[in-house]
């Protein structure tokens, strides 16, 4: 990877989350000068290959104008060490082992639910879900986007942020109907799954849904 953008990457998993002027001003003190232009380039590129969020809007308590702030997508962590992949597996694993099925189920479904909730869908209408459930899953690293069809939508998450554990196991797959079904309100009918071969997972909606 280019060195700044690598550099940027570093800062943001420091920090958690930065505006432009905050990168500006670590840069400088790792590379010399840096100009914000150059930055927003490094970002855009950034954000091109999914490693950072579409900037969120930050409000000053001090006077001026407002900022925006950039933080790392849920695929970006990957480029740091990390120990989640055997842990996520040996945890599924001693679930499986130690827990009747329906359990587990109900442990990961009740997962899904908390992260439904936190995608705040209450009273929007389908159109709206999906618009929801688009900008919470690719801020998870889903790379999620939708699409109309004969008969109603397709919902589409192209990028698993968990496929190395999902290939040994079908649990998260399942987790994923769920999170996905409580964010639409509705159950989609599976179509396709990343795990499976296919590029997207893909989740058909059928417009008999829409209220």
């Amino acid at each position: 990877m280019q060195e700044t953008r690598r550099y940027i990457l570093d800062i943001l998993n420091d920090r958690g989350q930065a505006t432009v002027d905050d990168l500006v001003a670590d840069l400088r003190k790792r590379k010399g000068d840096i100009t914000a232009v150059t930055v927003r380039h490094h970002l855009t590129r950034l954000q091109q290959d999914n490693l950072i969020t579409a900037p969120d809007l930050l409000h000053r308590t001090t006077p001026g104008r407002p900022q925006h702030v950039y933080a790392l997508t849920e695929k970006a962590r990957e480029c740091f060490p990390n120990n989640y992949v055997p842990l996520t597996t040996h945890l599924l694993g001693q679930m499986a082992q130690t827990l009747p099925p329906a359990q587990v189920n109900v442990i990961l479904e009740g997962v899904a639910d908390r992260m439904a909730n936190e995608a705040g869908i209450s009273g929007l209408s389908l159109l709206e879900r999906l618009e929801k459930a688009v900008d919470y899953l690719n801020k998870h690293g889903y790379d999620a986007y939708w699409e109309t069809c004969d008969g109603g939508y397709v919902f589409h998450t192209a990028n698993c942020p968990y496929h190395q554990v999902a290939e040994r196991t079908s649990a998260l797959c399942e987790m994923d109907m769920r999170l996905i079904a409580s964010i639409l309100g509705v159950v989609p009918r599976l179509l396709n799954r990343v795990s499976s071969g296919a590029a997207t997972c893909a989740y058909m909606i059928p417009k008999t849904a829409i209220k």
